[in-house]
């Protein structure tokens, strides 16, 4: 198998699989739709020849199977109704986890085989009854006759290999013997083609169409065909609508066109060699930086100053072209929760409608990525715990289909994703018993709480409100591991909720992982950047405003009280102060939690290029990376939630 034709076909189906998936979930919305319908019999058509060409059976299978039925389906023969479309998903999960196979290294040999009861459920789906069992059919060619073997299910259908080995036997017989006609009435070859010579794909494609759109009764196939048959029975009508079996041909012909027009404007590059561009681009932003900084300490003529802007326009520009190469819509990562929800509302019996806002939003590649299990836990417990079900939605006055939205919007250097259910909601008091409850905190402390901290609550490691584990989720279960995903991406979670109207959490991230604004700060000699995203508010120390409570030091900040981390004992812990009174403070939120970090002093904001840290000192907590300030030093970029894991 030549690897580079794999890896092209490998692509193009990665693509098809992913259009499938948003295609088959608008069908089950609208089963009528023409254009839905050809187009999901044109994906599994594609995807079914690059497998013939690569030899991929397990494929083949399934997606000739799939094609049948859906060629069934658009000329109104068999309906597309939820039991067709149960099956069809099923297909689709198997041909996902086939190319999902392919793509990971697996060959066509160590492919797992097709589950028989899945293709016999797609059999029968073609001819409109119930499944079968499934049978394997051998012709088997005796002396001047083809024979097909006596397993053979009489009504049921060939597959192509089968039907091509019954057309090999007929070839290698004497003459006489291969004008005997094939085990199905009504099957023509095209007035041009050559029967002596050999089929086109083309061609025996058209044979096999016209093979699946006869319809023949049992008592009407012969099992045996021997040389002198008897006058066969005239071969019944073909149905008006088996004239679309050339539309599809029709149909390919200007879309392999467009597509030919947009391959041709569009290269395929390695992610590799964008991340490499990409950290090219972050060398010359830090130059730029340099740049920058020497100019406005040093002065210099105003040719270098004019070259130095020039400079940092076009750096600038390229920066946002590159990142633009790296981006992807969030489509990429809603386009599976059609399917998720579908499948979880039929297991639990409700009924839910989601809608999909902002699709086209564009978020770097890796955050695509990484935002994907977190926003599918979300989305899981917004349908287990969020959406009532029918009846209980009917006993409280709303409508028996629940609401999920999903939308996404930039919010300048940021994305916000909101997943917003119009369930139950959550009871805030109801939240703060089950915190006393688990020993989470006190009575007074939970009382203290106030709507917002308790909803964070069940960001909480091991908080959940469900009274019995279920498979499906549960709020709470793994809201921990939800909360920590986001702050590893320099992100924030927030949560809003109503008892009896909903609830909405939103997510907040920047647009790429590459570049990070920060705000740098310092210790006499060292610099450090805390990531902007979580700087809240940066106020003068006066300790008339701070006390000591549990041996914790605080500071009163309008009605709450905030803890108080002084820096420089980690960062510089032989550095002695005797007093904080020029510091700063600056307050940041890590999740649920606020925090005041005291610093010596806050030297501006900065876009940093983030810069691994070697092996030695990559698991140590607090540190996130390092980068170069446009002094040219050298400052550690710093990880909040390790941060207060140290002090802690």
């Amino acid at each position: 198998m030549d690897e580079d034709i794999l890896q092209d076909f490998l692509v193009e189906a990665t693509e098809l699989v992913d259009a499938l998936n948003g295609q088959l979930m608008d069908l089950e919305q609208s089963p009528e739709d023409r254009d839905l319908l050809n187009a999901v019999f044109r994906g599994f058509h594609t995807i079914k020849g690059g497998a013939g060409f690569l030899s991929i059976t397990a494929l083949i299978e399934v997606c000739h199977r799939a094609e049948n039925v859906f060629d069934k389906i658009r000329n109104g023969d068999v309906p597309y109704d939820a039991r067709a479309a149960d099956v069809i998903l099923r297909a689709y999960d198997v041909i996902s986890d086939i190319i999902e196979a392919l793509n990971g290294g697996a060959t066509a040999e160590e492919l797992p085989k097709n589950d028989a009861g899945l293709l016999a459920e797609l059999d029968a789906l073609t001819k409109g009854g119930m499944p079968e069992p499934a049978v394997e059919a051998k012709p088997v060619a005796t002396g001047g006759q083809l024979k097909l073997s006596d397993d053979v299910d009489p009504d049921g259908d060939m597959t192509d290999e089968e039907f091509e080995a019954l057309l090999n036997q007929r070839d290698s017989l004497p003459d006489s013997v291969q004008e005997t006609p094939l085990p199905v009435e009504g099957l023509q070859l095209s007035p041009d083609v050559d029967p002596d010579g050999d089929m086109t794909d083309e061609e025996f494609e058209a044979l096999l169409n016209q093979r699946d759109m006869i319809s023949t009764e049992p008592e009407e196939m012969p099992v045996e065909i021997v040389a002198a048959p008897p006058a066969p029975k005239p071969a019944p009508a073909p149905k008006p609508s088996s004239k679309a079996v050339a539309k599809p041909s029709a149909d390919a012909a200007p879309n392999k066109a467009v597509g030919k027009s947009a391959a041709e404007s569009s290269v395929r590059v390695d992610t590799k060699r964008l991340d490499e561009i990409m950290n090219l681009v972050g060398e010359l932003v830090l130059v730029r930086n340099r740049l920058l900084t020497l100019r406005s300490v040093q002065g210099g003529s105003e040719d270098l100053s004019n070259a130095v802007a020039n400079l940092d326009h076009v750096t600038t520009d390229l920066q946002n072209s590159v990142m633009k190469t790296r981006m992807q819509p969030v489509k990429k990562v809603f386009g599976r929760f059609p399917r998720v929800v579908r499948d979880l509302a039929r297991k639990l019996g409700k009924e839910i409608d989601l809608e999909l806002l902002g699709e086209e939003t564009d978020l770097d590649k890796n955050l695509v990525e990484a935002l994907a299990d977190p926003l599918v836990h979300l989305v899981r417990n917004s349908v287990d715990h969020g959406i009532e079900m029918p009846a209980d939605r009917i006993a409280s006055g709303k409508s028996k289909n629940g609401t999920i939205i999903l939308a996404a919007e930039q919010e300048g250097d940021h994305i916000l994703l909101s997943i917003t259910d119009d369930g139950k909601g959550m009871d805030p008091d109801m939240l703060r018993r089950k915190a006393v409850e688990k020993g989470m905190m006190d009575e007074l402390t939970a009382h203290q709480l106030d709507d917002k901290a308790a909803f964070q609550l069940i960001m909480g490691a091991g908080f959940s409100t469900a009274d019995q584990i279920s498979d499906i989720s549960g709020r709470g279960v793994g809201m921990d591991v939800v909360k920590s995903m986001i702050t590893k991406l320099n992100g924030s979670i927030d949560i809003h909720s109503v008892p009896g109207e909903g609830t909405r959490m939103s997510i907040r991230v920047p647009l790429t992982l590459a570049i990070l604004p920060t705000l740098m700060v310092s210790f006499e000699e060292d610099n450090y950047a805390i990531p902007l995203t979580s700087v809240q508010e940066i106020f003068d120390y006066d300790s008339g405003k701070t006390n000591k409570i549990d041996g914790q030091m605080m500071v009163r900040l309008r009605d709450r009280s905030v803890p108080l981390y002084f820096l420089s004992e980690w960062l510089s812990p032989n550095h002695t102060k005797e007093s904080y009174e020029n510091d700063k403070v600056i307050i940041v939120s890590i999740g649920n939690q606020r925090a005041g970090l005291v610093v010596e002093q806050v030297n501006g904001q900065e876009e940093v290029v983030i810069k691994p840290l070697g092996v030695m000192l990559k698991k140590v907590p607090g540190y996130a990376g390092a980068t170069i300030t446009g002094n040219g030093s050298i400052a550690l970029i710093l990880d909040l939630p390790g941060v207060l894991q140290r002090f802690q």
